[in-house]
């Protein structure tokens, strides 16, 4: 089981678009993959069709039920998608207390490890879209994941939220005593506009060896796939974005990025 991380400390930058993209053309390709939720504003949970303020548990169960999670307890929490070999572990609206809640607790962090850990042999790759706020999710997230992928908005607003997140990154390695893949991924790139040129020429520059070389294209057609709850490479396959998002994956799954050049023991 691989475990893809995706996150950025800015809403709007594409983070479930990535997931569910990403999802489908795994899916696609046959290999059995876990979408999970820990956004507790469920958007990847509406894409389809779950209402996170209908969900009953759903991703907060791991939470409540820490001490006492089983392989079948957390297979429970899982529901199936409309889509052959694509899962989904659904927020609720109850996430959004988890940090008031037990964000002091002994061994909140380490929610996600335990339950994955307990599923290991059902998926070949899980994809977990996260919330745009540091806090108990966000830190369950980056501490299981193989590989942290950072969509940022190709705009000078976006690169902001990205050295926050490489910031916060830093921080949970140092904890995990280990290096951590990550990719920053441009989103929305318009070539067409000065914006857009000039913010991928910035992450060019201050990001050359993490960088994705590609872009994801400012795309219309993502906003039908979202409309009827579709991936994307499912509904339009030679589309702009399920091609971009297509080269993305290989990319990934060729394993020939750049490791991060942070020091774990700077």
């Amino acid at each position: 089981m691989k475990v893809w991380a995706i996150a950025n400390q800015k809403g709007g930058v594409g983070k479930t678009t990535t997931a569910v993209s990403l999802a489908g053309l795994l899916s696609q390709a046959g290999h059995r993959t876990l979408l999970m939720d820990a956004d507790p504003h469920g958007s990847m949970s509406v894409y389809f069709g779950n209402d996170p303020d209908t969900t009953p548990g759903g991703l907060y169960q791991l939470f409540h039920d820490f001490d006492t999670l089983s392989t079948q307890s957390v297979r429970n929490i899982i529901l199936r998608s409309n889509y052959d070999n694509i899962d989904i572990m659904p927020a609720s609206s109850s996430m959004a207390a988890l940090d008031r809640q037990m964000g002091t607790r002994s061994g909140m962090g380490l929610v996600f490890s335990k339950a994955l850990g307990l599923i290991d042999e059902d998926y070949d790759f899980v994809l977990i879209d996260c919330p745009p706020l540091l806090g108990i999710l966000m830190v369950n997230a980056l501490a299981v994941c193989d590989e942290l992928l950072v969509p940022v908005q190709t705009e000078f607003l976006a690169l902001k939220g990205l050295e926050r997140i490489v910031h916060t990154l830093h921080m949970i390695m140092q904890s995990r005593n280990e290096i951590l893949h990550y990719t920053v991924v441009p989103t929305l790139y318009d070539r067409r506009t000065n914006a857009s040129r000039g913010a991928l020429e910035a992450l060019q520059e201050q990001y050359p060896e993490t960088l994705w070389p590609g872009v994801i294209p400012v795309d219309t057609q993502f906003r039908e796939a979202s409309r009827v709850g579709a991936p994307l490479s499912m509904m339009l396959p030679e589309s702009r974005g399920a091609l971009a998002y297509s080269k993305l994956l290989e990319y990934l799954l060729a394993d020939n990025r750049a490791v991060s050049q942070s020091v774990v023991n700077s």
